[in-house]
């Protein structure tokens, strides 16, 4: 009977171990950090296809998002895919392109994390001239790889609520190990 005993009670002190591992996962992934995979090349040159990173999911909890922030969020039409892009533009700016050129706030749009000979066309949400003006919780984002993103260009503004994080650490490929550098630090 002893043995029988020690096999029930180690059996339990295992299972009690997998519950508790489970609940910090799921805590951890609901309310901290999620893992979130790069696909595509919308974010190329400072983010590559097949990159791994995690989402800090508590830091706009506490503050809101900044333009430069490159962010997770639910992506219309349908709200079932995430996608990753920058933050251009915050609530209450004004946004316009013109000649290839993004302005916000009537000011040139200075962009040190994407090379100047990149191009920035417009899309059927911001055509050239036009002047887009963002509402209370409104935020206009785009990829850095302006050729190759669908981005707030095509499918307007990301609502606040809409933002599951912000894109904080590069964990694969090794190579790539590192936290996200801000938009002034490329």
């Amino acid at each position: 009977m002893g043995v029988v005993r020690i096999i029930i009670e180690f059996v339990i002190d295992i299972l009690e171990t997998i519950v508790f591992v489970g609940s910090l996962f799921i805590v951890v992934y609901l309310f901290i950090l999620q893992p979130n995979q790069i696909k595509g090349a919308s974010m190329e040159p400072n983010f590559h296809d097949g990159q791994y990173l995690l989402t800090d999911k508590l830091s706009y909890r506490l503050d809101n998002p900044h333009p430069g922030d490159v962010i997770v969020f639910k992506a219309p039409p349908s709200f079932k895919e995430e996608f990753i892009k920058r933050i251009i533009a915050q609530p209450e700016d004004t946004v316009k392109l013109e000649q290839n050129h993004l302005y916000v706030n009537n000011t040139l749009k200075t962009e040190n994390y994407i090379p100047s000979s990149f191009y920035t066309y417009n899309g059927i949400a911001l055509t050239e001239g036009q002047t887009l003006t963002l509402g209370t919780n409104e935020y206009f984002v785009m990829g850095d790889n302006r050729e190759h993103s669908f981005d707030s260009r095509h499918f307007g503004i990301v609502e606040r609520s809409k933002i599951t994080g912000k894109a904080w650490f590069i964990y694969w490929p090794p190579s790539d190990i590192g936290i996200v550098p801000k938009a002034e630090e490329y």
